[in-house]
C-alpha cells in the first residue's frame, strides 16, 4: 500500500484543517449517547428504557435535523447555520445536564434538531479542499478519523463520568463541542469545490433534478450499512453476556476499529474505488460468520475482518453521493444520507432486540446479514440496469 495519496492529502492545509475538526467535533456526539443514557440511570435513578426514550428521541431530532440543516447550509452558508447551533444548543446542555428527567427529554431533542451538521460539514469541507482525483483518499482519511472519535468518544465520556458524575462530565463535554461549534464559525471552510455553483444557485435547483433513483440506492445502502454494524454490535453484546465474558467487550470493539481503519487506509490508496454495493455484500458476508463464534476470543478476532469492510463501504457511498448530486445541493443530500445512516442504526436495536429474545443473538446476526445482502444486491441490479438504458439512449457513431 503505498502512503503517496495520504502525504498530498495531509500536506493540503485546508483539508487538514477539516479533517482535525471533524474528528474534534465528532468525539462529543458520539460520546454523549452512552453517557447521557448513563446519567438518566444513574443520576435521575430511572429505568433503562426511559434511558432509551431520551436516547431514541434526540437520535430522531438529529436525524429529522440532517437534511433540513444541510439545505440551509446550501442556501445561506455555514456561518448562519452554525451560529443558532451554537446559542440552541449550548443553552440547551447548559441547563440540560442538571434538571430533571422530563425536562431533559424536552431539551435533548431540541438540542438535536439544531446540533451543528457536523457530519455533512466535514464531509464537504473535505470533499471542497482536495482535487477530484484525492477525493476518495481523503475521504477515507475522514472515515479513520469517525471510527476514532467513535472509539475514544464513548470510552472517554464514560471513563469521565464515573470519577466526576454524569451531569458536569455531559456538561463539560456539550461545551467542549459548543468551543468547537465556535472553532468552525471563525474558521468558515468552504463547503464547494473553486467554480462551483454559489448558494443562490442552491436555492434554483430542483430536488427533482438530483433526489432520483441513483441518489435513493445509495441512502438504502447506507441505511443497510448501519443495519448490519449497529445490528451486528448488539447480537454480539448479547452473546458475551451470555457466555459471562460482557469483559471482553472492550477487546471486541477494539478488534473492530483496527479492521476498520486498516480497511479504510488501504481503501483510500486504491488507484480506482469500487461499488457502494459491492462493499456492502461484503460487508454483510464477512460479518455473517460471527454468528459462529462460540468466545470472545474468536469474535473479536472475526471482528477485525468484519472491520476492515466498515470505513471502505461509509466511504464509498459518501464519494458516490459526492458525484450524484451537483455541488450546490450537497448539504441537503449528505443530510439525507446522514440521516439514512442514522435510521438504519436506530432500526437494528429494535429488531436484533425482538430476534435475540426469540431465537437467539446468531440468528440476529445472521437476519442483519442477509437483510445487507439484499439491499446490495437489489441497488448493484438496479444501478446495472440504469446504466444499460443510458448507453442504449447514447446514439451510435
Amino acid at each position: 500500500m503505498s502512503i503517496t495519496p495520504y502525504r498530498s492529502v495531509l500536506a493540503n492545509q485546508a483539508a487538514r484543517r477539516a479533517l482535525v475538526l471533524g474528528i474534534l467535533l465528532r468525539i462529543p456526539i458520539f460520546g454523549t449517547g452512552v453517557l447521557l443514557m448513563l446519567h438518566v440511570v444513574e443520576h435521575l435513578d430511572r429505568s433503562w428504557a426511559e434511558a432509551g426514550l431520551v436516547s431514541a428521541v434526540a437520535t430522531l431530532a438529529i436525524a429529522v435535523s440532517g437534511p433540513w440543516r444541510g439545505r440551509l447550509l446550501d442556501r445561506h452558508g455555514l456561518r448562519k447555520v452554525v451560529a443558532p447551533s451554537i446559542v440552541i444548543t449550548g443553552s440547551c446542555w447548559a441547563v440540560a445536564p442538571f434538571v430533571g428527567y422530563w425536562p431533559l427529554l424536552f431539551l435533548a431533542g431540541l438540542a438535536g434538531l439544531f446540533v451543528v451538521p457536523i457530519f455533512s460539514i466535514a464531509r464537504q469541507s473535505v470533499i471542497a479542499a482536495v482535487p477530484l482525483n484525492e477525493r476518495r483518499t481523503a475521504l477515507s482519511v475522514d472515515g479513520v478519523g469517525v471510527e476514532l472519535a467513535y472509539m475514544s468518544g464513548p470510552a472517554v465520556a464514560v471513563w469521565a463520568g464515573h470519577q466526576f458524575g454524569t451531569a458536569i462530565t455531559l456538561f463539560a463535554l456539550q461545551m467542549l463541542g459548543v468551543v468547537g461549534g465556535i472553532v468552525l464559525w471563525l474558521l468558515d471552510p468552504s463547503l464547494r469545490e473553486e467554480g462551483s455553483a454559489t448558494a443562490d444557485a442552491a436555492a434554483q435547483i430542483p430536488r427533482s433534478e438530483w433526489f432520483r433513483p441513483a441518489f435513493v440506492g445509495l441512502c438504502l445502502a447506507a441505511a443497510a450499512s448501519t443495519l448490519v454494524l449497529v445490528g451486528s454490535e448488539v447480537a454480539v453484546v448479547a452473546g458475551l453476556r451470555q457466555w459471562g465474558e460482557s469483559g471482553s467487550l472492550g477487546l471486541v470493539f477494539a478488534g473492530w476499529g483496527v479492521g476498520s481503519i486498516l480497511g479504510g487506509l488501504y481503501y483510500g490508496a486504491m488507484s480506482r474505488g469500487l461499488s457502494p454495493y459491492f462493499l456492502l455484500a461484503g460487508l454483510a458476508l464477512v460479518t455473517a460468520p460471527m454468528a459462529l463464534a462460540d468466545s470472545a476470543l474468536t469474535v473479536a478476532g472475526l471482528a477485525v475482518l468484519a472491520g476492515v469492510f466498515c470505513a471502505p463501504t461509509i466511504t464509498a457511498s459518501v464519494e458516490a453521493v459526492s458525484r450524484v448530486v451537483p455541488a450546490a445541493a450537497r448539504g441537503e443530500a449528505m443530510g439525507w444520507h446522514g440521516s439514512c445512516m442514522t435510521a438504519g442504526s436506530a432500526l437494528a436495536a429494535p429488531l436484533v432486540g425482538m430476534v435475540i429474545d426469540g431465537h437467539g443473538h446468531q440468528s440476529a446476526i445472521v437476519l442483519v446479514c442477509v437483510l445487507g445482502l439484499v439491499v446490495a444486491l437489489a441497488g448493484a441490479a438496479a444501478a446495472a440496469l440504469v446504466r444499460s438504458r443510458r448507453s442504449q439512449l447514447i446514439p451510435a457513431h
